[in-house]
């Protein structure tokens, strides 16, 4: 599918000049509560339902609707689940949140975080590591973690969809608990 995409550069443009900009970071929460784009508000990728959010935007539905992640991969999930919803005036901000702090958006800094990004290399490095030793202490079909993850890792490559991600950002630390004020949900 293709969809349209915008700088950063170009979106501070538009949002500078008084353009409406409904701009959606479709990280988890944890992520968007240690930094993000000052307009954009929170939908984790797992929750986007098309229909409601465009049936929320009163009125604006013919304008452009900004998605934006950490770097892009999640974001293009984003538009793409638009698209197949039937909205094609979707536009993935190229770059993500990385990109954005390099230009003159308004940004909220919080609690920093480890990007999911990061917890994915973290855990497929741990279990790759474990598989090893366990198959040369233990028993050599141990080796057999390492090569699923192995393959789990060209998978995600091929087809630029992580499952071990997705797992991730279901995890309670990548979650807000609205019990708790240090790690309240954003708004």
């Amino acid at each position: 599918m293709s969809f349209a995409t915008i700088s950063p550069k170009e979106l501070s443009q538009r949002y500078q000049s008084g353009q409406k900009c409904d701009l959606i970071d479709v990280r988890t929460p944890v992520e968007y509560r240690g930094i993000h784009v000052e307009f954009a508000r929170n939908i984790p990728l797992d929750q986007i339902n098309a229909k409601a959010v465009m049936d929320k935007r009163n009125g604006s539905a013919g304008e452009p609707l900004y998605l934006i992640c950490q770097g892009g991969t999640r974001s293009k999930m984003a538009c793409e689940k638009f698209q197949q919803a039937g909205y094609t005036n979707v536009v993935n901000v190229e770059g993500g949140t990385q990109a954005c702090q390099q230009t003159d958006l308004p940004m909220i800094h919080g609690k920093q975080v480890m990007s999911l990004e990061r917890q994915v290399r973290i855990a497929a490095g741990s279990l790759v590591l474990t598989g090893v030793l366990l198959g040369w202490l233990v028993h050599p079909a141990f080796f057999g973690l390492s090569a699923f993850v192995g393959a789990g890792l060209v998978f995600a490559g091929v087809t630029d969809t992580c499952g071990m991600g997705m797992l991730l950002a279901k995890m309670p630390w990548n979650q807000c608990s609205p019990g708790n004020a240090d790690s309240a949900c954003p708004v």
